[in-house]
């Protein structure tokens, strides 16, 4: 059994690291508050961005002359996979459950004979995929240091995505990245980018046609890439999220695991300490019935 110093030491760093997760936790939730808000407020916009991307792309589908960001470049060859994860750790399974996501899917692709790169948005990304597929990495991109996201953040990953396709270096864009769907619960999702996903035939709805003012060609030039930026920045906002509620629920955990160590070990304390009190008691009566 562990002598008293000891016990009393790890009782002490249990202590120190539970009002650590305690105040880590606390942290999270404040920040958690800021960052629902805004995944919530960026939904309607990106949604609907989305369901009018989708609807010209299915009005464009048999125009040659469509833009390419819409309706693909006619191959599937190559796919781009752009994986958003967190800059920090310490939220559970938050980030490997993208780069699980993204390792399944890579596989399955590679199985068809396509070839995959991957854009790692996030450190912790980063560091999972430089050693799951270090060489399929395209690029990364992280936000270390910030304590906002900004749209200008997403307009630059946007305009590197769209200047790498210009350039023939993919085919294929998906976006994948973790929903925030409650405090406890985040899933996975995966996002086309390019091409625009087509919508569903649905003959409850009415198909919506869309009138250009000027022409399509340029209004659509601008349209596109602002696309891609609004998807991405809402995607950006949802992990943002996810992550903080992932964080909180994480050091929540975490406080309560230490506290019951601290019982556990406080239980061994005097336990210890009651066997040496008996043992120091059998000792003074013993030497007493010896005199």
């Amino acid at each position: 059994m562990p002598s008293l110093k000891a016990l009393r030491t790890r009782i002490n760093s249990v202590k120190s690291t539970q009002k650590i997760t305690s105040a880590m936790k606390m942290v999270a939730a404040a920040k958690l508050r800021r960052a629902q808000t805004q995944a919530e407020a960026s939904r309607p916009y990106a949604k609907r961005m989305a369901q009018m991307m989708s609807a010209i792309a299915a009005g464009a589908a048999d125009n040659p002359n469509a833009p390419k960001l819409l309706i693909g470049n006619g191959s599937e060859k190559t796919h781009l996979l752009v994986a958003v994860t967190a800059d920090r750790g310490l939220a559970g399974a938050f980030n490997s459950n993208v780069g699980r996501a993204v390792r399944n899917k890579v596989r399955k692709l590679e199985s068809e004979g396509k070839v995959v790169k991957v854009l790692a948005i996030g450190r912790k990304g980063h560091d999972y995929f430089r050693r799951e597929m270090a060489d399929q990495i395209m690029g990364t991109k992280n936000f270390v240091g910030r304590k906002t996201l900004e749209f200008h953040d997403a307009e630059g990953i946007a305009e590197t995505i769209v200047q790498a396709f210009h350039d023939g270096k993919f085919d294929v864009c998906t976006l994948v990245f973790n929903r925030f769907v409650s405090v406890m619960t985040q899933t996975v999702n995966e996002l086309p980018l390019i091409p625009a996903a087509l919508p569903k035939a649905n003959d409850n709805e009415p198909q919506q046609n869309y009138e250009f003012e000027p022409d399509d060609g340029t209004l659509l030039d601008r349209l596109l890439p602002r696309n891609l930026a609004v998807q991405i920045y809402a995607a950006l906002l949802e992990n943002s999220a996810g992550f903080y509620a992932s964080q909180m629920a994480a050091m929540d955990n975490a406080t309560r695991n230490a506290g019951e160590m601290i019982k556990k070990l406080s239980l061994n304390y005097n336990r210890a300490r009651q066997a040496n009190i008996t043992s120091e008691l059998i000792e003074i009566i013993s030497g007493a019935e010896a005199i």
